[in-house]
């Protein structure tokens, strides 16, 4: 925790822990047609993409997303800067460069103190600066469930995007970050044992990833947040039109997130990212477990990239499109 004084943990506050999304299959039904409308908007339509990316005059597009989620960690400076990385990572996935962001901020004024809320913003400027991005501002509400994140803006070359439309059947899948702090930050919430290796992966940022994956031709891509591996690849290979293959044994875990679901932290996200992408998939002879893994709610997860980077596992694979969107083996 903060050095402040002692208040109530973070994450007590947050109603439905771990990302508090909309579960995904309700969310597509509620956005089905309120998208797109304009021919110079390059990414983020109905697909779902993770920021829009608008064509200017002069070769040049504009970046835009915005995150917030409430509290996943109980250290009120982590929260924040675990939340200024996963808004910044939306820009990434595209292959866009942020450049100036603004504060959303929710707060419970009248129980938690001002200095604890301080401590929020702190970490989302001190991760904005790592990433050379200028907070200039931003808004703020009274709610009673603290919540945080970024609105993003940057740029990107219209002809070098990384796109969720763009796979195509016989390209590698490789992912940058491995899988299971939704599981760890369940357990944290539920214990209040804290896991730093956790903590470092959700405050990585995703510059470099995103570098890599234009530099080596890739050109389909997506971060994996929170509707989990599993759900963000569904989106990708339906977009795509094709096929994707998951080696199961490949895809890499933090320590403990194993563990942590074996003994039953699972977040309520993660069960209705499996359910949602279930009918959609072939799990062979893959355990509950497994399945639970591949699915797990990520904060400020890594990209998952149809091609290679060189230092990234490859746990997968895009074929042609078959009787299933998803196949685990």
């Amino acid at each position: 925790m903060t050095r402040l004084a002692p208040v109530a943990r973070l994450t007590q506050y947050a109603r439905g822990g771990g990302s508090s999304k909309i579960p995904p299959g309700e969310l597509e039904r509620v956005v089905a047609g309120l998208t797109g409308g304009d021919d110079a908007l390059l990414v983020g339509g109905p697909d779902g993409d993770d920021a829009a990316v608008l064509r200017l005059e002069g070769g040049r597009a504009v970046v835009s997303t915005a995150d917030f989620f409430t509290p996943v960690v109980d250290d009120a400076y982590d929260w924040g800067r675990i939340a200024a990385a996963d808004a910044l990572s939306d820009v990434y996935a595209v292959g866009g460069v942020p450049l100036m962001a603004l504060n959303l901020l929710g707060w419970p004024a009248d129980a938690l103190p001002a200095e604890l809320a301080r401590e929020v913003l702190r970490g989302g400027r001190d991760t904005a600066a790592l990433a050379g991005v200028a907070i200039a501002g931003g808004h703020s509400i009274e709610d009673p469930e603290p919540k945080y994140g970024l609105a993003v803006t940057g740029t990107a070359d219209p002809d070098r995007l990384l796109r969720l439309d763009a796979g195509r059947a016989g390209v590698p899948l490789t992912l940058t970050k491995p899988l299971g702090v939704g599981a760890l930050n369940a357990r944290h919430r539920a214990t209040g044992e804290v896991f730093p290796h956790a903590v470092a992966a959700m405050t990585e940022l995703n510059a470099a990833a995103g570098l890599a994956a234009l530099e080596h031709g890739a050109a389909c891509a997506t971060d994996v947040s929170g509707f989990g591996l599993l759900g963000h690849l569904y989106k990708l290979a339906r977009a795509s039109g094709v096929t994707a293959v998951v080696d199961a044994s490949a895809v890499p875990y933090l320590d403990g997130a194993r563990a942590a679901v074996r003994d039953g932290f699972v977040p309520g996200g993660t069960r209705r990212n499996l359910a949602w992408v279930s009918p959609h998939a072939d799990f062979r002879r893959i355990a509950e477990e497994e399945r639970l893994l591949l699915a797990d709610a990520q904060i400020s997860g890594g990209l998952l990239v149809a091609g290679e980077i060189p230092g990234a596992p490859v746990v997968g694979e895009l074929v042609g499109r078959g009787r299933r969107t998803l196949v685990v083996r």
